[in-house]
């Protein structure tokens, strides 16, 4: 992420922006107890996860970014692991549920974002449930992203890709500015 970008996303501005989307993907969910967050970055959505699981594990690919959400969160109920979300280095079906808020455009290819579908589809156990947002196109994307990797996910084919990777009762949501999404693993 370019300079501006990595400000951005610690700043209270993006915390203000991103509780209410959480809150949107989040309502009516039961991640159940051992939760995997793919790609937390610095970590404010892992701050507000947190508060209502009760254990997460944090795959972040930055080591920078890594290394300062371990020592920050050091002693609590989350786990951070540096690491690529398209080779996780867990066993079959070790979560109850997973969560990837905003960060699947960082992801440099559609192709290396369908291994990381596949891999949270792998982690997840039976009955588990994969849910997220990712950002629509906009002029202030673009602006966000000059210098960096910004590969956007359609919403009107992320469904079928989910599917493609096994999941099923899939809901995607497109608002102006953002999408939602919800698959589960089959029982």
């Amino acid at each position: 992420m370019n300079r501006f970008h990595r400000w951005l996303c610690r700043s209270g501005r993006w915390k203000k922006r991103i509780e209410p989307r959480m809150s949107w993907v989040l309502d009516g969910l039961d991640l159940g107890p051992e939760v995997l967050e793919v790609g937390p970055g610095p970590g404010l959505t892992t701050d507000r996860l947190r508060r209502s699981a009760g254990h997460i594990t944090a795959v972040e690919i930055d080591p920078v970014l890594a290394d300062s959400l371990r020592r920050r969160l050091e002693g609590s109920n989350v786990t951070v692991v540096q690491g690529d979300a398209s080779s996780l280095l867990f066993e079959n079906a070790k979560f109850s549920g997973a969560v990837s808020f905003t960060m699947l455009h960082h992801v440099p290819s559609p192709e290396q974002q369908d291994k990381i579908l596949r891999e949270v589809f792998r982690v997840l156990r039976p009955g588990g449930v994969f849910a997220g947002s990712d950002s629509l196109p906009s002029f202030s994307m673009r602006l966000i992203h000059i210098a960096d990797t910004m590969v956007l996910v359609d919403p009107e084919t992320f469904g079928s890709r989910l599917e493609a990777a096994g999941f099923r009762d899939i809901l995607v949501e497109p608002t102006e500015q953002a999408f939602r999404f919800r698959a589960r693993r089959p029982e």
